[in-house]
């Protein structure tokens, strides 16, 4: 049985998340720019919660963006200093597939077209599908990038989800024909999904030392590459 402990400060919300076997127990607030006051109590209280400690955890999974620059520098800097101290891997998921996973989790939709707004008129974009695990599995290269130059993969039934379909939703939806809910861009990135998609990248031999775990922000990389 795998015991993991979440965490996500890549957004406005922060939350925590203890995952137990198959028991999911997790505390979320919205609060922009408190995430660095708040996100060792919100660790800590879960664990209380479940009567467990830090050490007997198998694992710590952390939203290792795209998201907030100073956001995701905190759930990295805070993930590896737990990590460090009580001799526990740490296992990075992308915010982008924990979206999707969390829209799997509430709406059924198995084809997720996720974006979230990056300023400066671009969007951070991925493409996943839900796979026969009930998993969020890349099906296109994570990029940063202007709406007009998104691509959906090919097939039908493809749904958009994420706070980047609020602000460029017409954009988005001429470039991939992508239904849209009324909620789509409400939906942020949990820790409880994280959660989810850790045990299972845990499982597979996907954990690092903390040493090696590092933030992806997706436009730093753009940058040097082009």
């Amino acid at each position: 049985m795998t015991t993991l402990l979440a965490i996500d400060t890549s957004g406005d919300a922060c939350s925590a998340a203890l995952l137990s076997g198959e028991r999911i127990e997790q505390v979320l607030e919205t609060a922009p720019r408190r995430h660095g006051e708040l996100i060792l109590g919100m660790m800590q209280q879960v664990l209380e919660n479940a009567g467990t400690r830090l050490d007997a955890l198998d694992a710590i999974a952390f939203a290792r963006g795209p998201g907030s620059f100073t956001g995701v520098r905190i759930a990295v800097a805070v993930a590896q200093g737990a990590a460090f101290g009580a001799g526990l891997p740490l296992v990075p998921v992308s915010t982008l597939a924990a979206i999707a996973q969390g829209a799997f989790r509430r709406s059924g939709e198995r084809r997720l077209l996720v974006a979230l707004d990056a300023r400066m008129g671009e969007v951070y974009w991925g493409c996943f599908e839900i796979d026969e695990r009930g998993l969020a599995v890349a099906r296109c290269e994570e990029r940063v990038c202007s709406p007009e130059a998104v691509k959906a993969p090919d097939g039908d039934g493809w749904c958009g989800v994420g706070p980047g379909w609020s602000v460029y939703g017409a954009e988005l939806a001429a470039r991939t024909r992508a239904v849209v809910n009324a909620d789509a861009g409400e939906a942020i990135c949990e820790a409880r999904d994280l959660a989810v998609l850790g045990a299972a990248e845990l499982a597979a031999g996907h954990g690092v030392p903390p040493e090696l775990a590092a933030p992806v922000y997706l436009r730093d990389r753009v940058t040097r590459v082009g």
